[in-house]
């Protein structure tokens, strides 16, 4: 199965964050985010998270190596408090908007959760997440592909515009409601089974942070 591991706002931040997106779709798309005219893909609201370390395809025992590695990873940290702030873009396609708080706090589980990865499956992601993240969007297939063929503006010899540049903008000076970490999970995710062709994303386990237990699982 496909599996990494993630921190979830809680409702009242996701809420949050989708008021202000749907102010900024209506704003950059010129249409409704589900309407042709929209050149950024948008994820739905139900997956979105911050990622701490993505495993994916694994064998059902390592599944269960994982969970249990996380749990004692978890077990060993204390809650803490962070937010969704500002918004920034991985290569020029993927708009995320970022976190505020205690970062650093988040930015060790990271490590820690990549760290499981390593242990259990032999060799870490290759992708280290030093700036943990929430992604709401990515460029439209088609929009990239017509980057790709080199494809022209408005006519006059001008470069196509960069279609998450006024997203950014936007989101730029976004702040959510700050919220307490209390615990991490373990997802699976089911490529294309979800609304719109997306990703279907499923609790495994949640795992507290409880630094009471010492880090014994």
């Amino acid at each position: 199965m496909r599996l990494f591991a993630a921190l979830r706002p809680p409702d009242v931040v996701l809420h949050h964050l989708a008021a202000a997106l749907e102010a900024v779709r209506l704003g950059t798309d010129g249409a409704d985010a589900a309407g042709p005219r929209s050149p950024v893909r948008w994820s739905p609201p139900e997956n979105w998270h911050v990622t701490l370390a993505f495993y994916g395809d694994v064998p059902d025992g390592a599944a269960h190596e994982l969970q249990e590695g996380l749990a004692v990873l978890s077990s060993g940290r204390e809650p803490f408090d962070l937010s969704l702030r500002g918004a920034g873009v991985f290569a020029h396609r993927t708009l995320w908007v970022g976190v505020g708080g205690d970062a650093g706090a988040a930015a060790e589980l990271c490590a820690g959760a990549r760290e499981v990865g390593a242990v259990v499956l032999g060799h870490a992601e290759t992708r280290e997440r030093s700036r943990p993240h929430l992604t709401v969007g990515r460029v439209a297939q088609d929009v990239r592909a017509g980057r790709s063929r080199g494809r022209r503006g408005p006519g006059d010899g001008r470069p196509a515009p960069d279609e998450l540049a006024g997203p950014v903008r936007a989101l730029g000076v976004y702040e959510g409601p700050s919220w307490t970490v209390t615990d991490l999970r373990l997802v699976r995710s089911e490529l294309g089974r979800g609304r719109g062709g997306s990703a279907l994303h499923t609790d495994v386990a949640r795992l507290a942070l409880d630094a009471r237990h010492g880090g014994e699982p």
